[in-house]
């Protein structure tokens, strides 16, 4: 409390004397955090590109809805158009060639979900020039144990019956080639495929009809 004189000559009373303003105290630069900053800048455009480059680069190709076994003729519903970041390297078929691969055969077994690529399939005609296909019907006994797939190598063996010859000439084997299986819905055997030559088909024919024939699997190494 202070006094003071006024002009009239009496004593007046003033309040406390008012404190100066402190200055605003100095910001710290902590080169830690600025340099944190930039590093989270710096990684978010690196995720931005990524995931910009990620969505630009996919391209629609063929999967295979389910599986496809090899031989087996592709029909539409097998195949599915979908987008991938695919490698090039892989030259994967466009999803715009789903007519052009639509009945063709597959030329390996292709697993559900598995890209199609130009060696999936094959547009080789089976029968070809000079060959032919035989069906052969095969109970559990005449069939191999393990079930046959499309290109397997066989030989069929004539199994006469007892008191039976064989044609003079003919020879006991005949070599072919899978190129189909299915389970007959009426008698519920393996009917099987096989591709020969053309000039074997007759005999193999007649050699089937009479029911006394084994179907014997080779080696499947290529």
């Amino acid at each position: 409390m202070s006094t003071a004189t006024g002009v009239d000559g009496t004593l007046s009373t003033q309040g406390p004397a008012a404190t100066p303003l402190a200055p605003p105290p100095k910001l710290r630069r902590r080169p830690a955090l600025v340099a944190a900053a930039i590093g989270a800048i710096c990684i978010g455009a690196l995720l931005a590109g990524w995931a910009w480059t990620a969505t630009t680069n996919t391209q629609e190709v063929l999967v295979a809805r389910h599986s496809i076994e090899r031989g087996s003729v592709i029909e539409a519903d097998d195949l599915a158009r979908v987008r991938l970041s695919a490698d090039p390297a892989l030259k994967p078929v466009a999803g715009s060639e789903l007519d052009q691969v639509v009945g063709q055969r597959a030329a390996v077994d292709i697993a559900e979900g598995g890209m199609l690529t130009p060696g999936s399939f094959t547009d080789t005609v089976v029968p070809g020039e000079g060959q032919s296909v035989v069906g052969v019907a095969l109970t559990p006994a005449q069939a191999p144990g393990l079930d046959l797939q499309y290109g397997d190598k066989v030989r069929v063996v004539a199994t006469p019956a007892q008191g039976d010859d064989l044609p003079a000439g003919a020879p006991l084997t005949s070599d072919a080639t899978v190129v189909g299986v299915h389970i007959s819905d009426e008698t519920g055997q393996t009917v099987v495929d096989l591709l020969v030559a053309k000039t074997d088909a007759a005999v193999l024919a007649t050699r089937i009809a009479t029911g006394n024939i084994a179907l014997i699997l080779d080696s499947r190494e290529r």
